[in-house]
């Protein structure tokens, strides 16, 4: 599926009006106003504190907004596939890849109190889908990071056709794993129509397959438009030569041999 030039009202998926989210320790951000359209590639980043996955976990409903709202169309809380970031406790889950990827079939059950036919279907069509069909039996906790990380985006996809959300997906994994990891989101949303938002710290990357930035500040948001805009705006140039100090290697999607 090629991306959209022209959107219409029809095609938003999210739309967040002056959203006011926090924690009982305060507020994080304030006045967020975006919109998701099908088909966008939305890369949230910003500093680290500033608020990037509290606003995950709100699109996800485990943060109830202050203020403002969130609306989706045309897709439900049931129709999102989520890729968190690990925690060195998930790394070492004690499950097969089947059991794992499987799981992401939960929302879907209903009242039915086992996985059925069209359950396992799904699974082990996405395992293929991903290219780790020869992984099914392995255990969980014996594969590389990069192997993980697909396996958990099987598992998102289970959940979904629609809308994937990817918090740091490409976080300890080495360039290898991460220019595959980043191709495989690419070609999910370019040649399958999935909406995708995700957030990153490897911005300069990150921007190379985005079609949409939304750069989140201590105030709310710094910046929101086209990726294409992004590069040419002073908050856009600034944030990506930060970037781009910190990751010396990496220029635009590129990960420079030394």
């Amino acid at each position: 599926m090629a991306l959209k030039e022209n959107t219409t009202e029809n095609d938003i998926l999210i739309r967040c009006k002056d959203l006011v989210l926090g924690y009982e320790t305060g507020v994080v951000l304030t006045g967020v106003s975006f919109t998701v359209h099908a088909g966008d590639y939305l890369c949230i980043v910003g500093e680290n504190g500033s608020g990037k996955s509290t606003l995950i976990k709100a699109l996800l409903g485990l943060v109830q907004p202050r203020g403002g709202e969130i609306v989706f169309s045309g897709v439900s809380s049931r129709e999102i596939g989520y890729l968190p970031q690990q925690t060195a406790l998930q790394k070492d889950f004690p499950a097969s890849v089947y059991e794992v990827v499987l799981s992401g079939c939960a929302n879907g059950l209903g009242r039915a109190p086992f996985y059925g036919k069209a359950q396992h279907t799904r699974a082990a069509a996405n395992l293929a889908r991903l290219g780790i069909a020869d992984l099914a039996k392995a255990s969980y906790r014996t594969l590389s990071g990069g192997q993980q990380q697909r396996v958990l985006l099987a598992r998102a996809l289970c959940a979904t056709t629609k809308l994937l959300l990817l918090d740091e997906p490409v976080a300890a994994l080495d360039p290898i794993a991460t220019n595959d990891l980043y191709a495989l989101i690419q070609r999910l949303n370019r040649e399958e129509g999935i909406t995708v938002l995700m957030v990153s710290h490897d911005v300069s990357c990150a921007l190379h397959d985005a079609t949409h930035v939304l750069q989140l500040s201590e105030r709310g948001v710094a910046f929101f438009g086209t990726a294409a805009a992004y590069r040419k705006s002073p908050t856009g140039a600034r944030f990506l030569r930060c970037a781009c100090a910190d990751y010396p290697r990496i220029q635009f999607g590129v990960w420079e041999e030394e």
